[in-house]
């Protein structure tokens, strides 16, 4: 699989992220094609790093990638296939985390290469799985689920103000029989849309497709819970930044980030300090070099 994703905010990601000193432990938790991972074993030679995705496919691409860097006794790279929330479920023994970076971004891969439905104009299967061994597709979901049911998800999850009216098409399409492509339910959304919204620069299936793949993944779940599990393997004075896509993600590690510094009931004390009071978002010149940043957020706290 031949590289072709773009890392996001690479200099602010260095920037708030690398570690102090030499040595140090940086947890990617979102691998993908080791993009940022390369970044810093190249710019800290004592660095190490654990790098975490649950795509069979593009952890491959990471392996080759940072074979380098992985070489020799002890290697500076070890890999897992896994959910980074099952990941951080388990407990951190004596190991402790300098800092960890959650990219919560798909790759370009899975839009162009995967051939699993991303792309909604894409005449593949409506597959949408980042992992194969889930059991739920966006397919199953498309031609099984009540149409209250998907105007729920595309309305909850996709933020779709035409929730009803895109899931009333689907059910009234595949009447006649299922839906199975990408491109065909990117069709179907598209004829019924109004005049005016068909014409916009973002296809009026975005927010449907959005909506199904966060579903499919149970990314908001995975996001919530690793999220809390994370801070228990940071070190004291280490730091976990979130680079979030659209708002749901980024209303949740907001919200996780408050909690978190504010004085529980309890009165321990906060465990994080903000870092950011504002997310960090990529300039002009990336913006256009890399378009998949546009709607890039890094937020970025510190275990106290």
């Amino acid at each position: 699989m031949k590289i072709v994703h773009q890392p996001v905010l690479k200099a602010e990601v260095f920037e708030w992220l690398r570690p102090e000193g030499d040595g140090g432990l940086l947890i990617d938790a979102t691998l993908g094609e080791g993009g940022h991972g390369e970044m810093f074993l190249k710019a800290c030679p004592t660095l190490s790093l654990i790098g975490i995705d649950a795509d069979p496919q593009v952890l491959s691409t990471a392996r080759l990638r940072l074979a380098p860097f992985a070489e020799g006794a002890p290697g500076r790279v070890r890999f897992f296939e896994t959910w980074f929330d099952q990941f951080f479920k388990t407990p951190a023994s004596g190991e402790k985390a300098d800092r960890i970076l959650l990219d919560l971004g798909i790759s370009i891969f899975h839009y162009a290469g995967s051939g699993r439905g991303f792309s909604l104009t894409a005449e593949e299967p409506l597959d949408m799985r980042l992992n194969p061994g889930l059991d739920l597709t966006a397919g199953k979901i498309v031609n099984s689920f009540s149409e209250k049911k998907l105007a729920d998800i595309f309305f909850r999850f996709g933020e779709e103000p035409m929730a009803r009216r895109f899931a009333r098409a689907i059910v009234m399409a595949r009447a006649g029989k299922p839906v199975s492509t990408a491109r065909e339910l990117g069709e179907i959304l598209r004829r019924a849309a109004p005049e005016a919204r068909r014409h916009r620069r973002i296809h009026p299936a975005t927010g449907v497709f959005m909506a199904l793949r966060i579903v499919v993944n149970s990314e908001l779940d995975r996001l919530e819970s690793a999220l809390e599990n994370a801070v228990g393997w940071l070190k004291p004075g280490g730091r976990i930044g979130v680079i979030s896509f659209h708002s749901l993600e980024d209303r949740l590690v907001k919200t996780f980030f408050k909690g978190k510094a504010l004085e529980p009931e309890t009165g321990d004390g906060a465990v994080l300090r903000i870092l950011t009071k504002k997310p960090i978002i990529p300039g002009e010149e990336e913006r256009v070099f890399n378009p998949p940043s546009r709607s890039a957020k890094f937020r970025v706290a510190e275990k106290i």
